[in-house]
């Protein structure tokens, strides 16, 4: 009869301890994702608990964003949210997620600096992928102190970033973003590079800044040594550059298909028609493959070099200013048969 007792008590007792486990592992360790592979909860400095479970539902099942509320309540999350980019994995329970968002473990951005021709637009860009206000970030890149505490002026702050890929946080500030940015850079430019801007007589801006011009000019990799090497010819023996998208840069008009004599005429310190030498800096930030591609210009002759009629965006390229005359009403010809103004 004892014994009997005792499976009287045990039995339920079981049950209720699966029940109990179930009920656990059902909202806090089952999957939390309701579709998909992954999900991403970003979480900013305006968020609050209400506005972070609004997030969360989005991408939650029901059942599981229970689980993480109840472990929120029991809890001092709702005081101290800590923002970043969240990614919640295919399997993943509210426990873990919990756990994830409480302790900050957020996930990297994979952020490609890009190719922008000013400050403003670079500000526009990291502002769409970070958790930055645009302004903040284009006050950082215009201001002098802050432009001087990496080493470079307003006018070049731009050659400090490299357009690749890079591994960063979602929340990171503009401070730290700057800081890895420079480092980068430094990274970047290493002993080879380096010493091959040296034996041009280049510093890295003045590099940079001749790279941005040969991007604006052609899009073709494989020609940008050979239109380099042209404008370090007409460099070395002072002549203007004569550079159409310095003056695109002036004008702050980059819809510009074709350039006219009174264009030329802008009072603009980046306008090489009328100014010999490079302009005060980079008219875009250059691309790898630009920078490269001074780096290993083309030794040749040529001081002119005119876009190939065929409108290939390759180009013509001549010793003598009589065959660049005769380039140049080829174009002026094709561009004429098509009605570009």
């Amino acid at each position: 009869m004892k014994k009997f007792g005792q499976k009287k008590f045990v039995i339920p007792a079981a049950a209720c301890l699966a029940v109990i486990l179930f009920l656990c592992y059902y909202y806090f360790f089952s999957p939390m994702l309701a579709s998909g592979n992954v999900g991403i909860v970003y979480v900013d400095g305006d968020d609050n608990i209400d506005s972070v479970y609004v997030k969360l539902e989005a991408v939650s099942k029901h059942h599981a964003l229970s689980g993480f509320k109840t472990l929120a309540r029991h809890s001092s999350y709702g005081e101290h949210i800590r923002t970043g980019r969240y990614e919640i994995s295919d399997g993943e329970g509210a426990f873990a997620v919990f756990r994830k968002l409480k302790n900050g473990l957020q996930s990297s951005v994979r952020l490609t600096v890009p190719s922008v021709r000013t400050a403003d637009k670079l500000a526009g860009a990291l502002s769409k992928k970070l958790m930055m206000d645009s302004v903040e970030i284009y006050n950082a890149l215009t201001d002098s102190a802050t432009c001087a505490k990496y080493g470079y002026k307003p006018e070049t702050m731009l050659c400090m970033f490299i357009p690749n890929t890079y591994e960063v946080y979602w929340n990171t500030s503009v401070d730290n973003f700057l800081d890895k940015m420079s480092s980068e850079s430094k990274k970047f430019w290493n002993f080879e590079r380096t010493q091959k801007a040296k034996a041009m007589g280049f510093s890295k801006e003045e590099v940079m800044t001749l790279a941005s011009i040969v991007d604006e000019e052609t899009a073709n990799d494989a020609e940008k040594p050979m239109v380099a090497g042209m404008y370090y010819n007409r460099l070395k023996r002072g002549m203007p550059l004569q550079a159409d998208p310095t003056v695109k840069f002036a004008l702050k008009d980059f819809g510009i298909r074709r350039i006219y004599h009174n264009m030329l005429l802008v009072d603009s310190p980046y306008n090489t028609y009328r100014n010999t030498g490079l302009p005060p800096g980079p008219i875009r930030i250059p691309s790898v493959a630009g920078i490269d591609a001074v780096l290993d210009h083309v030794r040749h002759g040529y001081l002119y070099m005119c876009a190939k009629e065929d409108f290939s965006g390759t180009h013509n390229f001549a010793e003598t200013y009589a065959e660049h005359l005769e380039n140049a009403a080829r174009y002026s010809a094709a561009l004429n048969d098509r009605g570009i103004k």
